[in-house]
C-alpha cells in the first residue's frame, strides 16, 4: 500500500479512491493510535467533526462519525465550517481529535480526510504513519478492539460552533472595518456563511459572490483558483478590496480596487509590517517557502525583516514557526498562519486582518502591497507523470542545470512534486517574463519526456 497521507491529509476521488470504508477505517485507526499514544489519558475522548459542502461529504461524515463512535469516541458534529474553524473548535472545546472532510481547492469529485490532534494542530508524520499501519493491519485481518454497552461513543450536533468561531475572529481584530466595502468570493465552499457574517459584524459593507453552495459547485470557476469573477465584481461595485477563499477557506487571496491580484507573498508583506508596528512580529521574522517570490525576500530585507524559507506546504511553515517561536508565516498560494490566533492557515482571519490594515491606515491595498515588487514567476503543472522520479532523473537534472546557467543570478528554477495530485510543478523566476515562460516551457517538455 502506498502512503495514504499526503501533505494535507488523505485525498482522492470520493467513492472511488476515498470510500466510506476507508474513511471509517482511518477514523477507527486514528482513535486507536491516539489512545496508544496516551492522548486520551484515561478520560472519555471527544472529537470535533466538520466538513465542506461537497455532496460526498455527507456520506463520508457519516462514515467518520460511525468509526469514531464505534471506537468509543464521543463526537460533536459542527456541520459545514471552514477547516480553520474545525481546528479552532478542537482546541477551544478541549477535544482530543478534530476531523475535517474537504479536498480544499480540488474539484468537486474529490474529497479528503484531515485529522487534528488536541489543541487543533495537524498530526505529526509519525502519527499519520502509525494510523496507516494500524488501518492496514485491520484491513488484512487483524480485528479491532471494540467497546460495547456504555463504552461506545455518543454523537451530538454542536450548532454553537458557527457563532463561537465568528466571535473568535472578531475578537482578535485590532480595529473595526467601518467604512470599507469588501467583495467576498466564497468559492461556494465552507466559508459561504461564516466569512460574510464575520466581515459584516466587523463593520464592513459586504458584497458576496460564490456563496450559494449546492454540494456540486464548490470551486467551480470561482474562489482563490479563479479570480476573474472577483476582479470584475470589485470594479463593478467600487469596492476597496476583494477577498477570495478556496473550498475549505484555509486560503486567502485578494484583489485591489483596480481589480489587480494581491497574492500570498504580498499579503504576508503587508501583515508583517503591521505586526511589527504593533510589536507582534516576534524576532522580526516571517516564514515563507521556497516558492516565495524573490521580490518578497528583497522587500523584507529592505524593511529589516528576516525571511525563513521552508519546503512547500503550510505544515512545514507551521513546524518552523512552532519550533522557533515565530508569529507569522505562509505561502504564496494564500495559506497564511497567524500563530497567536490560529493553528493553521485561516483565510477568513487573513482577509479580516488585511482589511483591518486598510481601515487603520486609510491607505489603499495597492499602496500597501506596493512594499514589494513581484518578479515574473511562471508556474507550469505537468500532469500524469511519475512525480517520484523528480529528484533522480539524470535527463531532468541536466535540463535544470542548463536552465540555471541561462538565468544566472537574476532567476531561479524549482521543480517539485505535488503533495496532493499526480503532477510535477515547474517554477521559473526571471527578471524578464518572456524568458521565464520560455525556460519553463522547455523544462515542462523535459519533465513529460523524462517522467511520462
Amino acid at each position: 500500500m502506498g502512503r495514504l497521507f499526503g501533505t494535507d491529509g488523505v485525498r482522492g476521488v470520493a467513492n472511488a479512491d476515498l470510500t466510506a470504508e476507508l474513511a471509517l477505517g482511518l477514523s477507527v485507526a486514528a482513535a486507536h493510535v491516539l489512545a496508544e499514544a496516551g492522548t486520551f489519558e484515561g478520560h472519555r475522548p471527544t472529537a470535533v467533526v466538520g466538513r465542506d459542502p461537497r455532496a460526498s461529504g455527507e456520506f463520508l461524515e457519516a462514515a467518520v462519525v460511525a468509526g469514531l463512535a464505534s471506537a468509543g469516541v464521543d463526537v460533536l458534529r459542527v456541520g459545514v465550517l471552514p477547516t480553520p474553524a474545525v481546528a479552532y473548535l478542537t482546541g477551544a472545546l478541549g477535544a482530543d481529535i478534530g476531523v475535517m472532510l474537504s479536498a480544499s481547492h480540488n474539484a468537486m469529485p474529490d474529497n479528503g480526510v484531515k485529522f487534528f490532534a488536541r489543541g487543533g494542530h495537524k498530526l505529526a508524520d509519525e502519527l499519520e504513519d502509525r494510523i496507516e499501519t494500524v488501518y492496514e493491519q485491520h484491513r488484512t485481518g487483524e480485528p479491532w478492539a471494540r467497546p460495547t454497552g456504555a463504552g461506545v461513543g455518543r454523537i451530538s450536533d454542536y450548532a454553537e460552533g458557527f457563532d463561537r468561531y465568528v466571535a473568535h475572529l472578531i475578537g482578535v481584530l485590532p480595529n473595526r472595518l467601518d467604512g470599507l466595502k469588501v467583495v467576498l468570493d466564497e468559492a461556494h465552499g465552507a466559508a459561504a456563511h461564516v466569512s460574510p457574517e464575520a466581515f459584516a459584524r466587523a463593520g464592513a459593507e459586504v458584497v458576496t459572490i460564490g456563496a450559494e453552495p449546492d454540494g456540486l459547485n464548490i470551486n467551480d470557476g470561482c474562489g482563490s483558483t479563479h479570480l476573474s469573477l472577483l476582479r470584475a465584481a470589485v470594479v463593478e461595485h467600487g469596492a476597496d478590496l476583494g477577498i477570495a477563499h478556496d473550498g475549505d477557506a484555509d486560503r486567502c487571496l485578494a484583489v485591489d480596487a483596480a481589480g489587480e491580484e494581491i497574492d500570498g507573498d504580498q499579503i504576508l508583506a503587508v501583515l508583517a509590517l503591521a505586526m511589527r508596528e504593533a510589536g507582534q512580529l516576534r524576532k522580526d521574522t516571517v516564514v515563507g517557502t521556497v516558492m516565495s517570490n524573490l521580490g518578497f525576500k528583497i522587500a523584507m530585507e529592505r524593511e529589516g525583516i528576516h525571511l525563513v524559507q521552508t519546503a512547500v506546504g503550510d505544515r512545514y511553515v507551521l513546524e518552523s514557526m512552532k519550533a522557533e517561536g515565530y508569529a507569522l508565516g505562509g505561502e504564496q498560494s494564500g495559506h497564511v498562519i497567524v500563530l497567536d490566533h490560529a493553528t493553521t492557515g485561516d483565510g477568513t482571519l487573513t482577509g479580516l486582518m488585511l482589511a483591518a490594515r486598510l481601515a487603520a491606515t486609510g491607505r489603499s491595498l495597492a499602496d500597501l502591497a506596493g512594499v514589494m515588487e513581484r518578479l515574473p514567476q511562471v508556474l507550469v503543472n505537468v500532469p500524469d507523470v511519475d512525480k517520484s522520479r523528480v529528484g533522480t532523473s539524470p535527463e531532468l537534472a541536466a535540463a535544470v542545470a542548463e536552465a540555471e546557467r541561462e538565468l544566472g543570478a537574476t532567476g531561479r528554477v524549482l521543480l517539485r512534486q505535488s503533495g496532493t495530485e499526480p503532477l510535477v510543478r515547474v517554477m521559473v523566476e526571471a527578471a524578464d517574463i518572456e524568458q521565464a515562460r520560455a525556460v519553463a516551457g522547455r523544462l515542462a517538455d523535459v519533465v513529460k519526456s523524462a517522467l511520462g
